[in-house]
């Protein structure tokens, strides 16, 4: 494996706009919020201020629970122990119980909070970081994790949706006997097929699995892992939850971050609800606030005002965040300085700035999550006879292609030096009109418009015939874009971690942690 190129994420057409205002901080107010070791040095002094050591041994007492089943390697019993003491820290990230992990990208943002964790234990040597990775076991959308996708196959499984995810039980692995067939003569094959055995064991629940799996891979490296469905947890927040349900604490104060970030930027990822929290039964619903009496939507269940707070005081574990809500949740509950995130993560987060000055619980620092690519030595050794560039790649492709195919044409050469003679020849007679009536100018101007009109149609029509007279090079153009791109989008947003680690097992993780930049977002491409 050899690294090729980084392209930051500023530098990336596709990568939105508010990710590279924010990584530039050209957004006022959250300059505070970006990676770099002085804003650091704040999170380790607010935080320590703002978590007790009560919230601590809480902490420490669930993730010893959480933990006891598990083989754990040294390194992550001496993180465990670390959380103990009050100048240790975490390093975050989260992600959905994706079958089997789901895209790859699940193994960048784990293994990114690795390495945030070890740099700043090296940069700070007189606190500890911990790497932590949050379970998002109590979503409830289950058609959004029970699949992924290989190179040549579509795996799923089969349950009950409607409730939280975490505790589905596995009753369907016909998909462990598909991916069997595909991956048994993998060098690594075996190796995935057993581990896949394990985690998806019939009777395990998704929560089980996915720790399962996340241990194995990254046990080694120290990970630690949270499930937030926990009621000693959930108790950590009633007083966040009560002022939710009476007062609307989160909409309230969102409503101007979001106006302004709606304004400048098109639309926020989360739009806040008024209750930002859910009523967990055997399913997952929201809690809506009507005829002065609180209702659970979609079930028969309401709450007066001191019904429901009655049921908070007494079973806190009933109530789940919604996607705004948990960041909320989960510095509420962890020391922490770091989150590292997907972009459209990051951009739900900087919505809650206001929120969390309110409750006075420190705004964690901000990492838009590196981009890997993994291509191989054929595919770049065609690009470059094609004229393309690795950039061109994550640029407009249409008009990449556009350039490719008229490059060079004497025809468009021609056309456009007419268009340039007879713009100059109007701006000569539209100086002219100008000593005229105002009528006869308007007159050579629209007439300017119209004329120039027909050489963007003469060049729309030469590109089709380009396209036609060299279709076997538009072919081969577009192959690669899929190739680079499967299904049109990033590939690790498309194919499962096993399509690499088939072929290269731990050393495939280990090379990822290793080109993995904490310091900048950015796209890193690797050949293979």
């Amino acid at each position: 494996m050899k690294k090729i190129k980084n392209i930051p994420f500023i530098e990336i057409e596709s990568i939105p706009q508010l990710i590279k205002d924010f990584l530039t901080q050209k957004i006022e107010g959250f300059e505070e919020d970006t990676f770099n070791l002085k804003n650091i040095e704040k999170q380790f002094l607010l935080k320590k201020g703002s978590f007790s050591q009560e919230s601590r041994a809480v902490l420490s007492k669930v993730l010893d629970e959480q933990h006891a089943s598990s083989n754990l390697s040294e390194k992550q019993k001496l993180h465990l122990s670390y959380l103990n003491h009050e100048n240790s820290f975490t390093v975050t990230t989260g992600h959905q119980l994706n079958l089997f992990s789901g895209p790859v990208f699940f193994i960048y943002k784990i293994l990114q909070t690795i390495k945030m964790a070890d740099f700043l234990n090296e940069k700070f040597p007189d606190h500890k970081a911990v790497p932590v990775f949050w379970m998002a076991t109590e979503d409830h959308d289950f058609e959004e994790i029970n699949h992924f996708k290989t190179e040549n196959h579509y795996y799923e499984i089969k349950a009950k949706a409607g409730g939280s995810v975490g505790r589905i039980l596995v009753e369907d692995d016909f998909f462990i006997s598909q991916f069997e067939e595909e991956f048994k003569d993998s060098v690594f094959g075996t190796e995935l097929i057993l581990l896949m055995k394990k985690a998806y064991r019939k009777g395990n629940t998704l929560s089980q699995a996915t720790r399962i799996l996340v241990q194995e891979l990254f046990a080694e490296y120290g990970l630690i892992i949270i499930d937030g469905d926990h009621p000693e947890l959930k108790k950590e927040m009633t007083d966040v939850f009560r002022n939710e349900l009476l007062h609307q604490n989160l909409f309230e104060t969102t409503q101007n971050t979001v106006s302004f970030l709606t304004e400048k930027y098109g639309k926020v990822q989360v739009n806040p609800r008024e209750i930002n929290l859910f009523y967990l039964s055997e399913t997952r619903n929201r809690i809506e606030f009507r005829d002065e009496k609180y209702h659970v939507v979609d079930t028969e269940i309401s709450f007066t005002k001191e019904e429901i707070i009655a049921e908070l005081e007494h079973y806190p574990e009933k109530f789940s965040p919604n996607a705004l809500m948990r960041p909320v949740y989960q510095e509420t509950i962890l020391p922490n300085l770091v989150y590292v995130g997907g972009n459209a993560e990051i951009m739900y987060w900087l919505e809650l700035k206001a929120y969390f000055e309110s409750l006075q619980l420190p705004f964690p620092v901000l990492v838009p999550r590196n981009s890997l690519l993994f291509t191989d030595e054929k595919t770049l050794k065609k690009a470059e006879k094609l004229g393309l560039s690795l950039d061109d790649f994550f640029r407009d492709f249409a008009a990449v292609t556009k350039k490719i195919l008229l490059e060079k044409n004497e025809i468009l050469s021609l056309l456009n030096q007419s268009e340039t003679t007879l713009n100059q020849q109007f701006q000569a007679i539209s100086d002219q009109a100008e000593t005229t009536d105002k009528s006869f100018g308007s007159l050579v101007d629209a007439e300017r418009t119209r004329q120039l009109k027909s050489f963007e149609r003469m060049r729309k029509r030469l590109l089709r015939a380009e396209k036609i007279k060299q279709q076997e090079k538009l072919e081969r153009l577009e192959k690669l874009f899929l190739k680079i791109h499967p299904g049109k989008i990033w590939q690790e947003r498309v194919f499962n971690f096993s399509v690499f680690y088939a072929d290269y097992g731990r050393e495939w993780l280990q090379n990822c942690y290793q080109e993995m930049n904490v310091e900048k977002s950015e796209l890193i491409i690797v050949s293979i």
